[in-house]
């Protein structure tokens, strides 16, 4: 059982207690109507049939790769193997989901799928120490969420362990630094080295997803995205408010509303090894608020 405790502190201190859902669907609805907000993933599907089984959820990550969620109101000791069940189907049948993105999100996301990174989320009341030990032995990415409804109003996610899968730890050294046909600086591959490792060191939890474009540093949602080094710069995108930070000329930008490769509305600008020192705040902050 998770061990967060909510507090309201409107005429004296009272705690909330937390409760399950009364129903699965509960949870499957209020997910599915905030999926972008609350997980990071662009809602597809629900309760997509398919001969052999219906699935619950399915989406699209930040990084453009299929998404199965799958929801248990508690604990459930199947939750896993069932929802790997699924994004077998989904890895089997690519022409379906395709189609299904296709019709609803356009040719563009649909021509442009990460199928090395398909992804399971498993949302539940809770989980079994068996559940968190057998992720290490799975091939695929997988997050458990647990979640607790608080009063008539909150709701919380915590992500109880994720693992890579075996595809992405297979190119879990260094970043793609640099694209083929392009020549930069020693000192510019060496500070996106640096980059790279100073995010990776954040914490336990961080996952890293090669994409072409970029190479995203994630925990439930991608926290932050670096691209490739540039003749003169490294660019890095974070997820944090950019209203809620200080912007420095040159180093920080918002890039709200601007088009750019990678997710986050802040934009690092990184020339040296000195201002990777004045960056590493901004990681911290982005890293908190995935």
């Amino acid at each position: 059982m998770s061990g967060l405790k909510l507090f309201s502190t409107g005429g004296g201190v009272r705690e909330i207690e937390p409760r399950l859902a009364e129903e699965e669907a509960d949870v499957q609805a209020l997910i599915e109507a905030h999926m972008e907000i609350m997980l990071g993933v662009r809602f597809l599907a629900s309760e997509y049939e398919f001969p052999g089984g219906r699935i619950d959820s399915l989406g699209l990550d930040e990084n453009n790769a299929p998404v199965v969620v799958e929801y248990k109101r508690g604990t459930h000791a199947g939750v896993i193997n069932q929802g790997l069940y699924y994004l077998a189907w989904v890895m089997d049948h690519r022409d379906s989901f395709r189609q299904l993105v296709h019709d609803r999100f356009g040719s563009e996301p649909a021509s442009r799928l990460l199928w090395s990174r398909p992804r399971l989320i498993c949302v539940a009341g809770d989980f079994t120490r068996y559940d968190i030990h057998a992720l290490r032995e799975y091939r695929r990415s997988i997050d458990l969420v647990r979640y607790r409804y608080f009063g008539a109003h909150h709701v919380a996610l915590e992500t109880v362990a994720s693992a890579a899968g075996l595809a992405a730890l297979r190119r879990s050294g260094s970043p793609r630094a640099v694209p083929r046909g392009r020549r930069c600086p020693a000192e510019m591959v060496e500070l996106h080295a640096a980059v790279d490792e100073l995010l990776i060191g954040l914490g336990d939890g961080v996952i890293k997803v090669e994409n072409k474009m970029y190479t995203a540093y994630q925990r439930l949602r991608n926290f932050a995205c670096l691209c490739p080094p540039q003749k003169e710069k490294v660019l890095v995108y974070l997820r944090a408010d950019p209203n809620s930070v200080d912007l420095v000329p040159g180093l920080t930008r918002d890039v709200t509303g601007l088009g750019h490769h990678g997710t986050g509305d802040l934009e690092l600008q990184l020339r040296s090894e000195r201002d990777l020192e004045s960056a590493a705040k901004y990681f911290r902050h982005s890293y908190a608020a995935a």
